[in-house]
């Protein structure tokens, strides 16, 4: 267990043939240590183990059976740049996300002020299958949230006049329905400070504009894959 107490790593990825360190026991370890909670944890292997969720506001643990999917699970979690990527790897991703649809079905609520932003992030949610919903501002993605039980991730810009992204991220959190609900901060500006002031306000994830096709993918996917 000494390497969960390496403070520098990003995502942690355990081969199911380490008998002895199963999910309970990084569970385990990991709630003793408040600080590494949100450390991303991998389980990789052709069997996979019973994956276990862990406390409240934190990661689930993922278990990847294949290659492919652990290098989706590490480009999901450590935000990797589709650019420093290897050709074969990027085909790879692509044909991941386009054989297994796991996304199809999904609704997606996409908040922004910018209908041409909404029109570009709905062509490609469309294209994976998925349902979308628009807001042109807080209010009345907060009204949607509260009314439409199908609403399955919120996509949400921060820089909105009048109720900012922020400000619509921690009143939607106030809501019966808004605790467990996946919202991903989109930004255009993506200045020092701003992924950690989203995911203080309550968005579990981060994107700056604009919008990589498949770092967006790849975000859904992590979130929504169940």
């Amino acid at each position: 267990m000494r390497l969960l107490r390496i403070s520098t790593v990003d995502c942690l990825v355990i081969d199911e043939s380490a008998a002895d360190l199963g999910p309970q026991d990084v569970i385990d370890a990991l709630d003793r240590k408040p600080v590494a909670r949100m450390l991303p944890v991998v389980f990789y292997g052709s069997k996979g183990p019973q994956i276990m969720q862990r406390g409240q506001g934190s990661f689930g643990l993922r278990e990847a059976r294949t290659t492919e999917r652990l290098l989706d699970y590490i480009y999901f979690f450590v935000h990797r740049s589709t650019a420093s990527m290897s050709e074969e790897e990027r085909r790879a991703l692509d044909e991941l996300h386009s054989s297994q649809r796991v996304l199809e079905k999904k609704k997606a609520l996409v908040v922004d002020d910018d209908m041409r932003n909404i029109f570009a992030l709905a062509t490609v949610l469309d294209e994976q299958g998925m349902h979308v919903a628009s807001a042109s501002n807080g209010r009345d993605a907060i009204k949607l949230v509260q009314e439409d039980a199908e609403i399955d991730v919120v996509l949400m810009d921060i820089m909105m006049p009048e109720m900012d992204g922020i400000t619509t991220i921690k009143e939607i959190r106030k809501l019966p329905r808004g605790a467990d609900l996946p919202i991903v901060a989109v930004t255009a500006k993506a200045m020092k400070g701003d992924r950690e002031k989203c995911i203080q306000a309550g968005a579990w994830d981060y994107l700056s504009k604009p919008v990589d096709r498949l770092h967006l993918l790849s975000v859904l996917r992590g979130w929504l894959h169940r």
